[in-house]
């Protein structure tokens, strides 16, 4: 027989186990940013900057859309993986189809907000004139494969939950694989601009999401917890506690997803150029925060059984391996962003004055490294416990308050710009680190308890 795919993190040697469960994290999250990068690169190439701008723009109602999906998903890991520590795995079955049912939903709704508020979303986001169509077809081929979308995350958080990681980056690779060579062919060879950036990514996403659900299937006797009809049905428990942390949980990242698209609006009420500066910044930003996103991830899942199993010094220590672990990428990626900014940006565009400002992106973005060290090490072992308000809290205060308050403040108020809309922007997860790990090393939190 198989090897189930469960895995327990309970015991075991944590800097091995971390490392091991998070590389293939890393590399999911890795390959998902080199797609999203290709989409730059290529509509930076053969659209101009206003593709660069357009999708820039319209990616953040785009990710604002699945951050919703997201947060669901999220709060299925927790479950799945406290269940495991409690060693509770028939109830497994129900949280997935209880999950799958709540994502289904949410894609039919968001595919019609979408479709019928698109454009008005685009104009409040002030997208420059000259990319604005371009915007909008990015934006309406997103909204038309959203399904996909929340089916693919959900499934990956699914076996996040389950303490396996392999299984996913197979599935990113093949998605990554699709959107690559669709692509080249949609943008270069057919020239659909953006709309062809979007049709690949959702192609390849549906195409992931499939093959994930038919591994599902097949290797249903190894999944590590009984699989059948009474097991696989949703129940009014399950709904309930996905509700009682998905709410929490997706509303922190549709705040934050908010923060951005002000900041984004800012941004673009200075030019194309500055808008697509911002785009590209955020995309490359992307690759360290995805990697460390990873160990976080695995985090979550190894503190989440280990707060079940009621190890508190485990539970800690995995958090402050996970700090050091992200400490190291950041301290690299900062090193590489300094010394070969221009470099790197010249990969997606020959504007000069888009490479002129990438110094201002890149000199203003690396303050946020150590804090979101802090950010990954406090916020891995918050998910991991399940407390959703507390969660939230931190998530508001990043968002509405710091990003969106810091930026204004430095770029406006103070009159620096710019650079000060990208100041706030970087500065603000100072504001939700500190404070998520004072919380993890000095609060009261082996009391919470989100199963009874």
């Amino acid at each position: 027989m198989a090897k189930e795919i469960i895995a327990d993190y309970t015991k075991g040697r944590i800097s091995t186990q971390l490392l091991k469960f998070s590389v293939p994290f890393m590399l999911s999250n890795g390959l998902q940013v080199l797609y999203a990068l290709i989409d730059m690169i290529v509509v930076g190439k053969y659209v101009g900057s206003e593709g660069l701008s357009a999708v820039s723009t319209a990616s953040q109602i785009f990710t604002f859309m699945t951050m919703l999906a997201l947060g669901f998903s999220n709060s299925g890991q927790v479950l799945i993986a406290q269940y495991i520590g409690k060693n509770e795995r028939e109830k497994i079955g129900s949280v997935i189809s209880t999950l799958f049912a709540i994502i289904t939903g949410f894609s039919v709704v968001m595919c019609v907000v979408g479709l019928l508020l698109g454009r008005n979303v685009l104009n409040l986001l002030n997208t420059p004139a000259e990319a604005f169509e371009y915007a909008w077809d990015y934006t309406l081929v997103c909204s038309l494969g959203i399904f996909f979308s929340y089916g693919y995350n959900m499934v990956s958080a699914v076996f996040r939950g389950m303490g396996d990681s392999r299984h996913p980056f197979i599935f990113v690779l093949i998605a990554s694989a699709i959107n690559v060579v669709l692509d080249i062919y949609f943008i270069r060879n057919l020239g659909w601009g953006t709309m062809g950036a979007a049709l690949a990514t959702i192609i390849g996403q549906a195409f992931s999401f499939v093959a994930a659900v038919v591994f599902l299937v097949v290797r249903r006797n190894n999944l590590g917890f009984e699989v059948n009809t009474k097991t696989l049905k949703p129940s009014v428990e399950s709904a309930r506690l996905l509700i009682k942390l998905g709410i929490p949980y997706a509303s922190q990242s549709c705040a934050v997803n908010l923060s951005m698209m002000f900041v984004n609006s800012l941004v673009n009420d200075v030019s194309v150029a500055a808008s697509a500066v911002f785009g590209v910044g955020i995309k490359v930003d992307d690759i360290v925060n995805k990697i460390t996103q990873g160990i976080a991830f695995a985090s979550s899942t190894m503190c989440a059984q280990n707060i079940a199993a009621g190890n508190k010094k485990r539970t800690i220590k995995i958090s402050l391996t996970t700090g050091g672990y992200c400490a190291v990428f950041y301290a690299l990626f900062a090193l590489l962003l300094l010394t070969c900014h221009e470099q790197i940006y010249a990969i997606f565009t020959d504007d000069p004055a888009v490479i002129a400002l990438s110094s201002v992106f890149v000199s203003a973005i690396v303050w946020s490294f150590p804090a979101m060290t802090l950010m990954r090490t406090g916020f891995g072992f918050l998910r991991g416990l399940g407390n959703a308000k507390i969660t939230l809290a931190f998530g508001l205060t990043d968002a509405l308050v710091l990003r969106v308050g810091l930026s204004y403040l430095f770029g406006i108020v103070m009159n620096m710009g710019l650079y000060g809309f990208f100041l706030g922007y970087g500065l603000a997860a100072f504001g939700t680190g500190i404070p998520a790990c004072i919380y993890l090393f000095f609060g009261k939190w082996e009391n919470y308890k989100l199963l009874k």
